[in-house]
């Protein structure tokens, strides 16, 4: 039993875990109500049934879990976050999902760009939500200032940044649990303790209480994984590595002028056993 407790311990929370609550918290229409509230409070005529969730699955480029969108009235919003690393790509991310959302939206309502009668799109509403600490960042962002030394360009993107608060609005509780998350993980690594802890303090600090409460369960399973992708990740790079040592050492071998010995002190990475190995398969090619 003690062994079963102790796995269970270690299984590794996902790299991932605050982009995946991010997104479930919001598939709920009552707390995406409420974060349309908390960026538009004079829009006192929305609710549930005028939100259309038009969030992005897998596309453009490596699964963008952590981006928002939908739509209310005539307003596209678009919400991204950005994690504790803060980093101006986050505009590119941002200009992509705008393109492929609205790429989407006009095959929804069956609006073809190639005639000649002139298509209607919601105006875009765009914001980061960054879960870091804000220090000197500024509270809005452009593509042109960021990226082209503030030139008039062909293109251009502004996005709102919104940072944690004093205030008690559903995307500040996110900011926070996410900021209680960072310091579990620091205190407790990668790990169930972390999750639960973290669900735990945020529930007593009535931080995203009620979501909590309803879905606990899902929450420590979104969490969760059972594979560490930052050590899948970094088990690829060695052996890609490895790869490449072989293939050096193999060209070495095979032009002859170098020893064994000389070689290894070019390829490091490489055993005397392991040279001799590959020594004997070039050969035996040869």
């Amino acid at each position: 039993m003690s062994e079963n407790i102790e796995q269970t311990q270690e299984i590794k929370a996902k790299r991932t875990a605050k982009n995946s609550v991010f997104l479930d918290l919001f598939q709920n229409k009552k707390n995406l109500l409420k974060l349309y509230q908390t960026l538009h409070p004079e829009d006192t005529e929305a609710t549930e049934d005028s939100l259309t969730d038009v969030t992005i699955e897998n596309v453009l480029t490596d699964n963008l879990y952590n981006d928002l969108g939908f739509i209310v009235h005539n307003r596209l919003m678009i919400l991204v976050e950005a994690q504790s690393t803060w980093t101006m790509n986050i505009l590119v991310r941002v200009l992509l999902y705008l393109a492929q959302s609205y790429h989407e939206y006009f095959q929804r309502t069956r609006q073809d760009y190639y005639k000649s009668r002139k298509v209607k799109m919601p105006k875009p509403e765009l914001y980061v939500i960054f879960t870091g600490n804000k220090g000197k960042k500024p509270d809005k962002i452009s593509l042109s200032e960021e990226f082209f030394e503030g030139v008039d360009t062909d293109v251009e993107v502004k996005a709102k940044v919104i940072y944690e608060s004093d205030t008690d609005d559903i995307i500040n509780q996110y900011i926070l649990f996410c900021k209680v998350f960072n310091e579990q993980t620091g205190q407790y690594g990668m790990t169930q303790k972390a999750v639960t802890e973290t669900i735990r303090i945020c529930r007593d600090r009535n931080v995203l209480r009620e979501y909590l409460a309803e879905r606990e369960k899902e929450v420590v399973t979104i969490m969760m994984s059972l594979f560490d992708e930052e050590q899948i990740m970094k088990s690829f790079i060695r052996s890609e590595r490895h790869d490449e040592a072989r293939e050096t050492a193999a060209r070495l071998i095979k032009m002859g002028k170098l020893s064994l010995n000389e070689i290894a002190e070019c390829v490091p990475s490489l055993s005397m056993d392991e040279l001799k190995e590959l020594e004997t398969e070039v050969m035996q090619m040869a």
